[in-house]
């Protein structure tokens, strides 16, 4: 019997993504049509970026806990959130989770690992380069890592922010985000963390000049393999 997976989604394009992901890959290991029971919730985006604009992580925390709350009442089994810069908050509230989590930079760092990548760049929002969450999980595994400078950051926020989240795709943000990965593989990065759940849409192992660690993808098939050993 498989699991029963929670997504505690934050922006729409990302988790839609992961849980498309999920169905769309079951087949493969549960058989024709087949996919583990899944649940999502979502608080408006609204909420979260409210917190994270005036830096108050615990009131990031007590939404997933919202979150959480209600997947267990569900009946899922543990949970996933396809957002990688919410996860600042997820150690205030693990602890009072009525679910245990997929970490979604854990998920990351474990495969960059599995393929041999020893300095992979961290690209995303600016809330998330500029956290501990890459470096302390990618630190577990030996791992070093790059980020964009401060102008890079500022300007992979706004096409995210303001572009990706509302499922708009600009050909000249596609291409800075090409300009800024060049720029980080002559640095001396050996792979690129598509650490926003939506930088997949406009981004992968085709168009990039770096191999690509696809944050959204490498969950929903974490979270598939879990449910699937029941």
């Amino acid at each position: 019997m498989t699991l029963h997976i929670g997504i505690v989604a934050c922006s729409a394009e990302g988790a839609a993504l992961c849980y498309r992901t999920i169905c769309s890959e079951s087949a493969q290991r549960l058989g024709p049509h087949a996919h583990p029971q899944i649940s999502l919730h979502s608080h408006s985006l609204a909420d979260y970026v409210a917190c994270l604009e005036r830096n108050d992580l615990q009131g990031v925390g007590e939404i997933m806990l919202s979150s959480a709350t209600k997947l267990a009442a569900t009946g899922a089994d543990f949970l996933i959130c396809p957002d990688n810069t919410i996860h600042q908050a997820l150690p205030l509230i693990e602890s009072r989770s009525p679910l245990p989590w997929l970490h979604i930079a854990e998920v990351v760092a474990q495969e960059a690992a599995a393929r041999g990548y020893r300095r992979p760049a961290v690209t995303g929002t600016q809330w998330l380069v500029e956290s501990n969450v890459y470096p302390e999980k990618l630190a577990a595994y030996g791992l070093d890592y790059l980020r964009p400078d401060a102008d890079e950051c500022r300007e992979l926020n706004r096409i995210i922010m303001d572009e990706l989240v509302y499922g708009v795709f600009k050909p000249e943000s596609v291409a800075y985000f090409q300009k800024v990965i060049e720029r980080l593989k002559h640095a001396g990065a050996d792979a690129v963390i598509l650490g926003c759940t939506e930088i997949p849409l406009i981004l992968n192992d085709t168009n990039s000049p770096l191999p690509t660690l696809d944050s959204t993808r490498l969950l929903a098939r974490a979270a598939l393999q879990r449910a699937a050993a029941g």
